[in-house]
């Protein structure tokens, strides 16, 4: 359980403090990663850029993705993950403000394991942020690795 590791992938400094708080009021003993912009993700995945060190073989067990990013936008990190070997079996839930049928349409048909929207308020917000870590870090078998 200590060894699974959750990327974060949030601009908002707000939502991202939030999840974080959230994920610590859950006792989720995981190591959080955060990456601030879709391009930041796709590095830290692929090892590339500013995380050309990291080791490849420390896979994320979650991945937790806005889908409104900078550089690079949520849709387009999740498409990436789900055409390449290494990553398309990694969990994605789309963590996003928007209520919009297109975009929930469109990160399933992206490849997303769950789509889940951001709560205005902090207890729900912290709810649905135990609820899925709980699910996707305790109860969810990950697939094999290669």
């Amino acid at each position: 359980m200590n060894s699974k590791t959750i990327l974060l992938v949030e601009d908002n400094p707000d939502d991202e403090e939030l999840t974080l708080r959230s994920l610590r009021k859950a006792n989720v003993a995981s190591d959080i990663q955060i990456t601030r912009d879709g391009s930041e993700a796709v590095n830290y995945l692929y090892c590339e850029g500013d995380y050309a060190g990291r080791d490849p073989a420390q896979v994320p067990s979650l991945v937790v993705l806005d889908l409104k990013l900078p550089k690079m936008d949520g849709f387009d990190v999740l498409k990436r993950m789900r055409e390449d070997e290494r990553t398309r079996l990694i969990p994605v839930v789309v963590l996003s403000s928007s209520s919009e049928e297109e975009d929930i349409l469109r990160s399933y048909e992206s490849g997303a394991n769950s789509y889940v929207r951001k709560p205005v308020d902090f207890a729900a917000f912290a709810e649905a942020v135990n609820n899925l870590s709980c699910y996707w870090l305790v109860h969810n078998e990950e697939p094999p690795r290669p």
